[in-house]
């Protein structure tokens, strides 16, 4: 009795440190790729001058990517010396476990460095460079398993500046991603070999800086993103293109479309607005049908989040948005109050990260108005030049911890009581 009593508390222990929580964040936007984190318990308010810092890394490198946290496993990218690098932190700690080269580097006017975030499945994770190399990496050793070069070995296409920006997808026992161009928009690899499965082969618009869901209409698996000519979806099984739609059709698309019941929502910035479809299953194919469009929200970067039928935002040049899903009604905005940037949503509130000064505020996720609770400023902003680029790293909400990025900087708060 004494060593099966032994036994359970040994296996209790071991699973409290075993990865693969239910409050991890292994994608780009969480676990749903929706900008929401389930955690629930966390503070309310912030104490002056912000949360408890547990830590600061300093080696990031130039970008913009977005963290994945498994366990206590923080995988990001950046770009040091002459590569785009993805790297492994200990979160208890912030030290450097491994470094992987993920090709060369490129630089742009427009903020130097990766902005995909790096899809951890299982034992491996899956990330692209700037210049379009999906690497497969062993997530405990930070060795090389396999990688394909979007641009050479496909031949693909990317709108605007040829910079990749999407975060791959994982699904079941393939990972998805959109190098674009007349071979198809959108691919699918064997996620253990990198072998292509499939091309979109009707669909053959440029790829943007979006990136791929995955939605189920009555019964018929899609991925689903924005391309060049405006947003389509194609069929998960052989890549067969289901339906398209010229909305919302701009230079630049980044925000990740929102798939909620039979609808998806898109939005963009550069004056073109949002807008919101409805999806009917017809046989093996998809009919499409307009709810409304307008420009209401116009997000440049870091998408919008679905919260109680409430949509959440910022709306370029307008400042923060709420808007109703169904309807597309304006609900609230606030102009003044909080400079331009990224969010992510966790337990009831909207944790905003402002693009200039790296401002952070705490706001109560309500139709009433912008309710703000606190606000703290991250202690140092980045010594790199930014060129053109500014703060375009969303939060993320991890175990409750939030993780700030300013280019090389990475800060981890306890927002827990």
């Amino acid at each position: 009795m004494v060593r099966a009593a032994v036994s359970i508390l040994l296996l209790i222990a071991v699973g409290l440190v075993t990865e693969g929580r239910a409050d991890d964040w292994p994608q780009y936007r969480g676990p749903k790729r929706d900008g929401v984190s389930r955690e629930t318990g966390l503070l309310k308010a912030w104490p002056k001058g912000g949360p408890k810092l547990l830590w600061t890394y300093r080696d990031a490198g130039a970008g913009f990517s977005p963290p994945s946290i498994l366990g206590n496993h923080f995988y990001c990218m950046g770009s040091k010396d002459k590569d785009d690098v993805v790297f492994a932190l200990d979160t208890q700690t912030g030290k450097l476990l491994w470094t992987a080269s993920a090709g060369p580097r490129r630089l742009t006017d427009w903020g130097d460095g990766p902005c995909s975030t790096p899809t951890v499945d299982g034992d491996y994770l899956y990330a692209i460079s700037v210049l379009g190399e999906l690497h497969c990496i062993n997530r405990h050793t930070g060795k090389h398993v396999w990688h394909v070069h979007l641009k050479n070995d496909l031949q693909g296409k990317i709108l605007h500046d040829g910079r990749y920006c999407e975060s791959p997808l994982v699904d079941g026992d393939r990972v998805i991603c959109s190098p674009g161009g007349k071979g198809g928009t959108f691919a699918a690899f064997d996620k253990k070999t990198g072998k292509l499965l499939w091309r979109s082969k009707e669909l053959t618009d440029d790829a943007v800086s979006s990136s791929l869901i995955v939605a189920e209409i009555d019964g018929l698996r899609q991925y689903v993103n924005l391309t060049g000519k405006g947003v389509a979806g194609v069929a998960a099984d052989d890549g067969r293109l289901l339906w398209k739609s010229g909305i919302p059709a701009a230079w630049i698309m980044v925000a990740t479309p929102i798939h909620h019941e039979d609808s998806i929502y898109v939005t963009t910035a550069y004056g073109v607005g949002c807008g919101l479809l409805t999806l009917k299953r017809e046989d093996q194919r998809i009919k499409t049908e307009v709810v409304y469009r307008n420009k209401v929200m116009k997000n440049h970067h870091s998408g919008v989040t679905l919260v109680n039928g409430l949509l959440f935002g910022c709306s370029d040049p307008v400042g923060w948005i709420c808007q109703d899903f169904k309807t597309g009604e304006l609900v609230w905005e606030e102009r003044f109050g909080f400079d331009k940037g990224s969010f992510a949503y966790a337990d009831g509130h909207l944790y905003c990260y402002g693009e200039s000064k790296g401002e952070v505020a705490l706001v109560e996720a309500s139709r009433k108005g912008w309710i703000e609770k606190s606000r703290f400023t991250i202690p140092e902003l980045t010594k790199i030049r930014r060129k053109n680029g500014k703060i375009w790293t969303p939060p993320v909400i991890a175990n409750g911890r939030l993780y700030l990025r300013d280019n090389d900087l990475i800060y981890c708060y306890d927002i827990t009581p």
